[in-house]
């Protein structure tokens, strides 16, 4: 992508980014690569879950109870025997993907301003 590239503010507007708490955590082991499936409470939009190649950075119990940022608008998409509900929202590093998080809690279902 152009970095000089321009968003609209009402392109931005589509984009449905979202704060939610993970509620459950399990195990993906039918994942190409590692992964972890989650599930994650979005407050009015509902509990929505997703497969999440965070596997090399974060354990079970360091996922679980933490508000994340997801993008809820995205067409569900199939990963294997798995469906995917929303994407997960982080930062490649060259030791795995760094997870976007929200620096104080916030009601889950909040939208990213």
């Amino acid at each position: 992508m152009d970095a000089d590239a321009t968003l609209s503010w009402p392109d931005f507007e589509k984009v449905r980014l979202c704060a939610g708490t993970v509620v459950r955590v399990e195990a993906f082991p039918e994942a190409r690569k590692p992964a972890w499936k989650l599930w994650v409470d979005f407050g009015p939009y509902g509990v929505r879950k997703t497969s999440a190649q965070v596997k090399a950075l974060y354990s079970e119990s360091e996922l679980l109870g933490r508000q994340i940022v997801g993008v809820i608008n995205f067409p569900p998409k199939q990963v294997g025997p798995f469906l995917s509900e929303f994407l997960l929202t982080g930062f490649p590093t060259e030791e795995g993907v760094v997870i976007a998080t929200v620096e104080r809690p916030v009601p889950n279902g909040t939208r990213l301003a």
